[in-house]
């Protein structure tokens, strides 16, 4: 507890309720769901062949794929309905292309946040010093707003073709037996899409946090509202701006006639004694 009560004193988690760091943190959360449900997807589907002769029939053939989704490198045993032969099938296509740039966004985009937010924690002020740290966090965010969008609508359209390519009515088009009008081929049950799904659900939001993400950090630029101090003051400045601002004092407020003191930097009235002593009115009546 008191290590992370150090901790707590040196960095200001404060930023973390403001919408630039909360939303760092949403950006930190959901790209680990985007490349979680996209990166450890594993799906399944199972299909039929009943031949003529019965004894050479499969009625279970299971066909595994996952991740990157290179599908032509996936093969399964299919029986030829022919003495007990199978034969070595492969699924149609390659998909890696669009899932592998998905992937490397949202882990990108993960290291990206995480290192963001322990900046605005622990390193304000460099963050802020000569306007540098802005910039390049607006360009960033800018940047990733971009291929967040480009990267999701690559993989959904990946994601629908890998359907296609994967659907059991299509991958009984493949096997040799199933063109044979005399046996019988069919689905047992297809693979489950919600994980995919999920991700490229993940991906959209992912953009929309980015891309709302880009005014909050515009506006800690010097391109908003140039000239204008975007922190607050702090106590320290505040104490060395009061002391500088003292009272100053204008040298022509008295006169070496020793005329009285006017707040207004002159003579009040004119003095009843000059410098030989006496009253002026006493010498004019003598």
């Amino acid at each position: 507890m008191e290590t992370a009560n150090q901790i707590a004193s040196v960095g200001t988690f404060q930023v973390l309720k403001l919408p630039l760091g909360f939303i760092r943190v949403l950006e930190w959360l959901f790209a680990i769901f985007a490349f979680a449900t996209c990166g450890g997807y594993t799906g399944q589907l199972r299909v039929s062949v009943d031949c003529v002769n019965k004894t050479d029939s499969n009625l279970s053939i299971s066909i595994n794929f996952a991740y990157p989704f290179r599908l032509h490198q996936v093969s399964f045993e299919a029986p030829v309905c022919e003495g007990r032969r199978n034969e070595r099938v492969f699924l149609t296509g390659d998909f890696s292309s669009s899932a592998e740039f998905f992937v490397t966004i949202a882990v990108f985009a993960f290291l990206y946040s995480l290192l963001a937010t322990v900046v605005y924690i622990f390193f304000q002020d460099k963050y802020r010093e000569n306007n540098r740290g802005p910039l390049i966090d607006f360009i960033v965010t800018v940047v990733f707003s971009f291929v967040w969008l480009v990267g999701s609508s690559a993989w959904a359209k990946g994601l629908s073709d890998v359907k296609v390519a994967t659907d059991p009515d299509e991958v009984v088009l493949l096997m040799s037996a199933c063109k044979a009008p005399a046996n019988k081929c069919g689905s047992v049950y297809g693979p489950i899409w919600s994980g995919l799904n999920t991700s490229v659900v993940f991906g959209y939001l992912n953009f929309v946090l980015w891309a709302g993400n880009i005014w909050f950090v515009f506006k800690e630029t010097g391109w908003h509202k140039p000239g204008t101090q975007r922190y607050p003051a702090s106590a320290s400045e505040k104490q060395t701006t009061n002391f500088n601002q003292q009272p100053s004092f204008n040298q022509g407020s008295f006169d070496q006639s020793g005329g009285a003191y006017s707040p207004h930097g002159g003579l009040g009235q004119p003095s009843d004694y000059r410098q030989g002593g006496g009253p002026t009115s006493f010498s004019n009546q003598m």
